[in-house]
């Protein structure tokens, strides 16, 4: 037992040396700047204390504060995003005339300016969170307003005074933005490429919103993944990832189906991966990590790019015995 103590704790505090061979590869990488709305795929990526820089820093709220997602407000899949690509370069800092670009069907292009002070609104939720955010204007508001028809308004998270925890039961210590429970999802394409095998009508990686893509690893591996490396960084897995029914919305119309949930629910269920677990029909894909250097004061060399290798250094036995 202390040998094998000794060996993870050299591989987990140590060089490329003592790695394993890497079990996949990262494929892409992908960025939510507003909740629900589309991502961005980028080259490269910088780890804050709340996940990737970026990633759902932003959310659209209705007049009461709360947070809009596709499942109520599916038109958000047609929202585009776009950010300066030097933002995902490690120490870039906003300029003057640096700004977040919106474009949606039948609107003009809202910019957002990423370097100005706003004023704060109350009354702000997500889920089970409330709290403060900065409030993106009058401009912003009349936009999204507009757009869906009935009160609405931007906001940015406030990160100056708030603090939004992860569910302490799977991750003690952390914190995100707007996600909705944890700062990464990885998936990778031997699951959906196995997946869409069985469906009548192959389904796109977006249909899922994960953080990090990988390739060259068996389908579903990633389910029990209980450690990995990339580029140095130590990603700990945390829980499987239950699907609501975002999977089942077309990301290029914004109209909701039964697909792939239907078809997942015949071998991705609990009944399924967790026979000895309560069966709440939930289904399950990709899975929710932690970064364990996120912790850290230390912030540079902090990120990962397209092209890096994953390599696994503690597994779960099995999906059921993987937190779900």
């Amino acid at each position: 037992m202390e040998k094998a103590a000794s060996f993870i704790s050299s591989i987990l505090g140590g060089g490329r040396d003592s790695l394993p061979e890497p079990a996949a590869t990262v494929k892409s990488i992908l960025i939510y700047p507003i909740k629900s709305c589309r991502g961005i795929a980028v080259p490269q990526a910088p780890i804050t204390t709340t996940g990737f820089r970026w990633d759902r820093q932003w959310v659209v709220v209705n007049s009461k504060g709360r947070a809009y997602t596709q499942r109520v407000e599916p038109k958000l899949a047609l929202v585009e995003v776009e950010m300066p690509p030097e933002a995902f370069t490690e120490d870039w800092q906003p300029t003057a005339d640096a700004h977040m670009v919106i474009r949606a069907p039948g609107m003009d292009p809202l910019k957002i300016p990423l370097s100005v002070e706003r004023s704060t609104i109350d009354d702000v939720s997500v889920w089970e969170w409330s709290g403060s955010a900065y409030d993106e204007g009058a401009e912003a508001a009349e936009w999204f307003s507009t757009y869906f028809g009935k009160p609405s308004r931007l906001v940015h998270f406030k990160e100056a005074s708030e603090i939004r925890p992860t569910d302490p039961d799977y991750a003690q210590g952390y914190k995100i933005m707007f996600s909705d429970c944890f700062p990464f999802l990885i998936a990778s394409q031997g699951s959906l490429d196995a997946l869409n095998e069985t469906l009548k009508e192959p389904v796109p990686m977006n249909r899922f919103r994960p953080n990090i893509l990988v390739d060259g690893c068996h389908p579903y591996s990633e389910d029990l993944w209980k450690t990995i490396k990339i580029n140095s960084l130590t990603f700990l897995g945390v829980k499987l990832c239950n699907r609501c029914k975002v999977p089942t919305i077309n990301q290029e119309n914004a109209i909701p189906g039964t697909e792939p949930t239907e078809t997942l629910l015949t071998f991705r269920s609990d009944e399924v991966l967790r026979p000895s677990h309560k069966n709440n029909r939930q289904v399950y894909f990709g899975q929710n990590l932690v970064c364990k250097e996120s912790l850290s004061a230390k912030s540079k060399g902090k990120i990962i790019k397209v092209g890096d290798s994953v390599y696994v250094l503690q597994s779960f036995p099995s999906s059921n015995d993987a937190p779900a």
